[in-house]
């Protein structure tokens, strides 16, 4: 074989076994596999990055045979925050759980950093790294108070999480890594050690565009899918006939543990009706089948990036624009299909995971699930 012939192989393998490698790493999503939820359509990324301007970074952390936690970082908009505050909301669908910022957020109604998402006992150093990151942005020399805006989710079920590994450095980088465009899901970053419905769980991500003749707006919704109850996926109670939910034994053995959800539109809203889209979210977790059981926390953090409404507190009055009441409804809607999709997102993606305590959680069974949706459909259909 001559030197062509034989370089000519070698690229033809390299490329053959990159086209390999491309493929073993891609995520299939719900989409990918036939089912839609809900009538209006996905924006281009089918993410939450597809509202103009997000952005979000993931630090994912697996050490040894113990440790499988993280953190994710949603930021809304590329300019300060602190100066260029985003309207925002807080609904509570259970309170067991530990989101700081709150207080601030309902008086105010408005969130001045990015907002992060990690384990239950990593709160305190994703405040620390929120202070810092916001005192070093030019223009902030002179403030003295941060409200660092954190929601968790307990990952002890994978991860050691009292060996508390996650530094306020570990959020520097999620934050610092943040990008537009598609956003990794399943088993990174805040999901890397989430368990959903006793299956893999993690982030998942979706959106909507409403028809121009709705408003044209984006809904962007990301999740940390760590609940339970009785999973159901395209209205079939996958649960029930996989034999896997949370009341088969006199125990609950799956349902304890949290959801934080993400809204972020370019709707012009304030914060009342904000808070009106954060209660919707909470239908979409209930369209997958959770309970917001007792000793789950399960949150919604709705913001608006439109340019009009964001906050400059510098000017003496803040003048926002406001959709009118009647004209919510398509946003409400396009904010249940984006949570439930981006839920069932977080579970299609998420491998099979080995952890603490030798602790294995297998992953959906995915090809059951759709044969058992299109058989279902099939029969409807006759």
């Amino acid at each position: 074989m001559n030197n062509f012939k034989f370089t000519a192989l070698l690229i033809l393998s390299f490329l053959f076994f990159m086209q390999i490698t491309v493929t073993s790493n891609s995520q299939e999503r719900l989409r990918d596999h036939g089912i839609e939820i809900g009538i209006f359509k996905p924006g281009r990324f089918n993410a939450i990055t597809d509202v103009p301007g997000v952005k979000v970074g993931h630090k994912t952390i697996i050490e040894g045979d113990d440790i499988r936690t993280g953190v994710t970082a949603i930021i809304p908009h590329p300019g300060n925050l602190f100066r260029s505050k985003v309207p925002a909301a807080i609904y509570i669908g259970n309170g067991f759980g530990k989101l700081a910022g709150y207080t601030q957020v309902k008086e105010l109604g408005n969130i001045e950093t990015p907002v992060i998402l990690t384990n239950t006992l990593s709160v305190a150093p994703a405040l620390d790294a929120l202070i810092s990151y916001t005192l070093a942005q030019e223009g902030n020399s002179k403030i003295g108070s941060v409200n660092g805006v954190v929601g968790e989710t307990n990952d002890g079920g994978l991860n050691n999480i009292r060996a508390r590994v996650i530094t306020a450095q570990h959020v520097l980088e999620a934050i610092n890594s943040a990008k537009s465009g598609p956003v990794q899901e399943g088993g990174v970053g805040a999901g890397t050690g989430t368990i959903c419905f006793g299956f893999k769980g993690g982030i998942g991500t979706s959106s909507r565009v409403i028809p121009p003749s709705l408003g044209g707006y984006t809904i962007g919704v990301l999740v940390q899918s760590n609940y339970g109850g009785v999973l159901e996926i395209a209205g079939v109670q996958a649960g029930k006939f996989l034999g896997k939910h949370d009341f088969i034994k006199d125990i609950e053995s799956y349902s304890d543990g949290s959801c934080m959800m993400v809204v972020i539109t370019d709707a012009p809203l304030t914060s009342r009706n904000l808070e009106r889209v954060a209660k919707r979210a909470m239908l979409g977790l209930a369209k997958t089948g959770g309970i917001a059981s007792n000793g789950s926390g399960d949150y919604v953090i709705a913001i608006s990036v439109a340019e009009s409404n964001l906050i400059d507190e510098s000017s003496e009055k803040y003048t926002p624009i406001e959709l009118h009441n009647h004209s919510m409804s398509a946003v409400f809607l396009a904010t249940i299909e984006a949570t439930e999709e981006a839920l069932l997102n977080s579970l299609f993606t998420a491998k099979t995971t080995k952890g603490f305590n030798g602790r294995v959680v297998e992953s959906l069974p995915v090809e059951r699930v759709i044969n058992e949706i299109k058989k279902r459909e099939s029969a409807s259909n006759k």
